[in-house]
Order: C-alpha cells, then structure tokens, then sequence
C-alpha cells in the first residue's frame, strides 16, 4: 500500500508539474498534440512495417477503427500518467518512466479490446495483432524518447552556447605542467564563467603545438595586436611560478594592452578548495609582494612554546597578526591586550575559534595607565612581550602631539619598565622608518621610545634583552594607502594623492610580523633591527596601476588629484638599509641601525618632563621638548616649523 502512494506521488506530485502562466516553457496543451502527432507516426510505422513483412494489403492504413482505438487509448493513459505536464528541457529518469508506463498500459490495453472484441464479433480490429503492438509499443515508446532527448539536448547545446558568449575568454600564462593542470580545471568546470582559449609563453619555437586543444602563442602575438585583435578578455596567471621580474614584465604588458589579470592559486591549493571561488582578480599586494623572510622554527618554537606572552596592541594590524603567528607555538597564555573595544572583540572570535586548545586572555585598556597593566606583569610572569601599541596617523598625531606622547612615550615607558621590573626574558618593540631623521611628531616619539626601551638595557639591575624593531609601510594595514584607494576606485573615485612625486616603501604584514619573531630569536639587547625595504614605490604609480587591475582607465574611468603635502609628511622616506647607517646580521634582509643612543638617567630626565607637558596639555613645549630629545627631528609641513628656527 505505501508503495502504491510512493507511487502515485512521484508520478503526480513534485516539481514535475508546470505552471501555464510560465511564458518560458510551451503550454501542455501543445506538448500533448505533439505527443498524438507522434504517436499516430508510430502507428503509420507499425502499419507499415507489418505490411511490407507480410505482403498485406494497406487494410491497416484504411482501417479507421484501429487508428480510433489506438489513438484515443495512448491519450487517456497520456492523461493519466501526466506526460505531457513536465518540463522536456529538464526531463529526468521519472519522466521516461512515467513514458514508459503509459505506452506500456496503452498497448496492453489496445491489445485487449481488440481480442475481446474479436472473441465477441469475429472481426478483428487489428490484422496480426500480437506482431503490430509489438512494434507499435517498441516505436512509440522511442519517438516520443527521442524528442524529449532532442528538445533536452537542443536546449543545452543552447544554454552551453549562451554560457560561453557570456564566459570571458582568457589566456592561461605558460606551458608548464602546473599551468597544464590549472588550465584542465578550469576547462573541466562548467560553473566557472571563464573560458580558456590559448596559452601563452615566452618561447617561439611552440607556435604549431596545441595543449588541451588550445593553441599556443608567444609574447609578441600579444605584443603586436590589440585586445580586439587577440579576440580575449584578460589571462589567467599562476604568480607562484614566477620571479616577481617576469610577473611585473608581463603584468606591464597586460595592463597596457587592457587586458583583465587573474590569478590561480596552486594546483594543491585547486584541490583542496572551491574551484569558483580560488581564482581572483590580481591585487596590486601581488605585485608587491616578496619573498618572506625564512624563520629558524625551531628556535622560534623554543621561545615560544608552553611560555606566557604579552602583546600590547594586539588588536591593531601588525599586532594580530603577531597574534596569530605567535599561536602556531603553542604558548602556555597569551594576553593580548587593547583599547580597541570592537578590534579587540573580533580578534578574540576570531582565535577562540582557530586554537581552542591555547588559554588566550582578552585585556581591555590603555598602556598609559600603569595601574591597569602592572597587575598582568604580577600575575602572569610573561617570558616575551611585543610591544606594537601605539599611535600611528601622522596628520592626526600632528593635531594632538600631547596624546602621541602619552601613548607613544609614555605606554611605551610603562610596559618596557615593567618588563624589566619582573623580569621578561625579552621585550621586542615595533618602531617606524618615521623615527629615521623624523620630520613629523609621530615619527619623533617613536624615536623618544626608542631611546628609552634602549637605556634600558644597560639599566642597572636589568636581566631582560630589549630588542626594536623598524617597518615602513605594511600593506592592507588599518589606513593605509592600499586600502584607501580601493575605497575610492570602489566609490567611482576620484583617487587623492598629496603630491605627484611621493614615494614609499612596503612591506606585507606577515613579512612585518616574521621579522618581529625574527627580531626576538637574533637580538642579544639594545639593537635596532631594520629590513632591507627592496626598491621604492612612486604612488602615483601604484594609483595608476591600481585603477587598471580594476579594469578602470586612469584618468579617464577614474580621476587622480593632489591634495598637496599633509603635514608632518615628506616626500621620500628614509633608507633604512643604507650601509653606512647599519652593520650586516646573518639574514642578508635584516640589519642592525647605528642610531645614537641615550643614557638612561638622561632619557628619564626628558620623558618626566615631556609627560608633564603632555598632561597640561601643552601642544608647543611637548613638541619643543621633543626636539630637545631628538636633535634630527625638523618639522617639515607643520606649524610646529617656527621651532627649528
């Protein structure tokens, strides 16, 4: 009984049903004269075919009664069973089914009425029944089969036609089994809206090879036709077979010619995850990128694993990913801390989440408040402390100099003294190119901490290594230029930048973030440790390039305007890695600054004073004093000018 009401449910019930008012698909009505059109072919057929094996008579052509039954049988079993009421373009295994079952009940029942109307008249209505219906149900069931099979192949021969007219037609960069292999993925997937239509390569000696099917092409096809001509939408690349040299060559060309940039990630990577959604647009980080510092892991492990950690500013940019880095080593405790109520909120999901097994404690507050801290040195008998706590906005801090030195000089004195106090192991800080020869507020109280957490070291008493570290510019960090740009082109822009010549130099966080861990194994107390930056980067440029990944033409799609130098700001940053400033380390990458130091009862003398000042909230004797600690610091673009004078 229950399979009876399975039955009955798949044969009425489901989607299989349409609605007449769905203008897409053909009304039932038609799909039902279609089917008695076929089925009264079939009927012809069967006629036919039993004439010619039997020299017959057309008796079956002419004969009226037999079309009659034939045909009014195949409609009430076509009624009942409901073949006519699906969608043919999404026909499915119960639709044959249900064909099947009508065509079958359809020929049983022609059969019996003929031979009980024989039994009864003596006269047959259909000549040599048994060899007719056999035919009939053979021939009847596959026409109506084909035409189903062909309107549902018909249909997506089209929509497979639709899909690659609306699929962008890509290159795939190189003819390597990496990139064969990536190519074949993409080809393999029907969802992805990407269609791949060549390779190409440097070589010119491939031009009549084919790989999958696709031609090959060289460089210069590329270099001598236009986008039109090439008849492609973008290329797809795999940065990670590259040198970051032949990716910015070809990236140049690709972009000249308005070519789209995709990147994939690795073959591994290809399985591992969802296909859709691992290729993406190239980011301008891409092109930034380096190779990452290499770190000793073991020895990083040794300094981290089943020990207590503190990291101030853990919340920030440089400071959760310190975080995160810092976890892979299985501490005993990390207490992150923060006075960033949301930040510091979101990081604690997010790690709660990733290493459940680690005790992570999530400290609200501000470093300037040693009140607050000291009680987390007493209780939890930290071995390292990263300091990334600080403020960082130049423009911002030139407006309030007093806050920078009651964050940056003062939150700095708090936690580097109490490192010393319970005795640490080691304290590494996170300083700023900013600090080199500063020309602005921020970057002269991160030099004022500097010299502090450096008197330290030889402080009397004093058993922790106090170890800094210097960065430029990291990139995707919170009110970078990155980030700020996509927000502009995003918002149709225009682009601002404050002058036509400026330049930076950038560095990833992970890279940033290494090289404090890096800074924390090689330190032996009081150095300075700065990073071999690469070469310089022209924002203008990286504007430009920016709003072509996008797909956008610079000036054009997107505007590019000078706001003129904010200030406190200069054009071109120091050279942290200049050799006549810096003695070489074992990493080629990490060097040790030569920066004048301060004895510590000097130091101390200048930041008691420089805290008062801050507290009264006096902006021109905190700046004064500041350039008293730190002789280099001339203002550049700011008010505070009339000092140097």
């Amino acid at each position: 009984m229950s399979y009876r009401k399975n039955l009955n449910s798949i044969i009425y019930g489901g989607d299989n049903m349409v609605n007449l008012s769905d203008v897409r698909y053909l009304p039932r009505w038609i799909i039902l004269m279609i089917d008695i059109v076929l089925i009264f072919g079939a009927t012809y057929f069967s006629c036919y075919i039993i004439e010619k094996l039997n020299n017959n008579t057309r008796v079956f052509y002419n004969n009226v009664y037999m079309y009659t039954l034939v045909m009014a049988v195949n409609v009430a079993f076509m009624y009942i069973f409901r073949t006519y009421a699906g969608i043919i373009r999404h026909s499915t295994f119960i639709d044959l089914f249900k064909l099947m079952l009508a065509t079958f009940c359809s020929t049983l029942t022609v059969a019996a009425i003929s031979y009980s109307y024989y039994l009864v008249s003596g006269f047959k209505l259909i000549g040599a029944h048994v060899p007719f219906l056999s035919i009939f149900f053979a021939s009847s069931f596959m026409i109506l089969f084909m035409f189903r099979l062909f309107v549902k192949e018909f249909f997506h021969v089209i929509r497979e036609f639709r899909r690659s007219t609306l699929k962008k037609r890509i290159y795939v960069l190189g003819i390597d089994e990496t990139s064969i292999a990536v190519a074949r993925a993409v080809l393999d997937n029907p969802n992805l809206p990407y269609e791949v239509v060549g390779f190409l390569t440097q070589r010119n000696d491939s031009r009549r090879a084919k790989l999958l099917g696709k031609p090959i092409f060289s460089k210069e096809r590329v270099e001598q036709n236009t986008k039109e001509d090439l008849a492609v939408d973008g290329v797809l690349i795999i940065k990670e077979m590259m040198s970051k040299e032949e990716m910015n060559c070809w990236v140049n060309l690709f972009l000249e010619k308005d070519l789209q940039i995709f990147k994939s990630p690795s073959v591994q990577k290809l399985r591992d995850n969802d296909l859709v959604g691992s290729i993406k647009t190239l980011q301008i980080e891409d092109l930034l990128n380096r190779k990452p510092i290499k770190i000793e892991s073991e020895e990083v492990s040794s300094r981290h694993h089943g020990k207590s950690i503190l990291i101030t500013g853990g919340a920030g940019s440089i400071g959760s990913e310190i975080v995160r880095q810092v976890s892979q080593f299985n501490p005993e405790l990390i207490v992150i801390l923060d006075q960033a109520e949301t930040p510091l909120y979101e990081i604690e999901n997010e790690m709660r989440e990733k290493y459940p097994h680690i005790n992570f404690k999530f400290v609200l507050g501000d470093i300037s408040n040693r009140h607050r801290i000291e009680p987390l040195f007493q209780k939890y008998q930290f071995s390292m402390v990263y300091h990334a706590a600080a403020y960082k906005h130049v423009p911002l801090i030139e407006e309030n100099p007093h806050e920078a030195i009651l964050v940056n000089i003062l939150g700095s004195k708090n936690i580097s003294t109490l490192a010393s106090k319970y005795k640490v192991n080691r304290f590494v800080m996170i300083s700023t190119d900013k600090a080199v020869k500063p020309t602005n507020v921020m970057g002269a109280s991160k030099r004022a901490a500097e010299l502090f957490v450096q008197s330290l070291q030889n402080s009397e008493g004093n058993i922790t290594k106090f170890i800094t570290t210097r960065f430029g510019n990291v990139l995707g960090s919170n009110g970078s230029v990155i980030p700020h740009f996509k927000r502009q082109i995003e918002n149709g822009g225009p682009i601002t930048i404050t002058h036509p010549d400026i330049v930076r130099y950038f560095m990833t966080i992970p890279e940033a973030c290494e090289l404090v861990l890096h800074a924390g194994i090689m330190g032996k107390g009081g150095e300075i440790f700065v990073f071999d930056m690469g070469e310089p980067v022209k924002i203008l440029d990286l504007a430009n390039r920016m709003i072509k990944l996008s797909g956008f033409e610079p000036e054009v799609d997107i505007k590019i305007i000078y706001t003129g130098l904010r200030p406190g700001e200069k054009l071109y940053e120091e050279l942290l890695s200049d050799d006549a400033k810096t003695l070489p380390t074992h990493n080629e990458k990490i060097m040790i600054s030569k920066d004048p130091t301060m004895e510590f009862a000097a130091i101390e003398k200048y930041t008691n004073h420089i805290i008062k000042a801050a507290l009264r909230g006096e902006k021109v004797e905190v700046v004064q004093i500041l350039k008293n600690i730190v002789p280099e610091f001339k203002s550049n673009n700011s008010i505070y000018e009339i000092l140097d004078k």
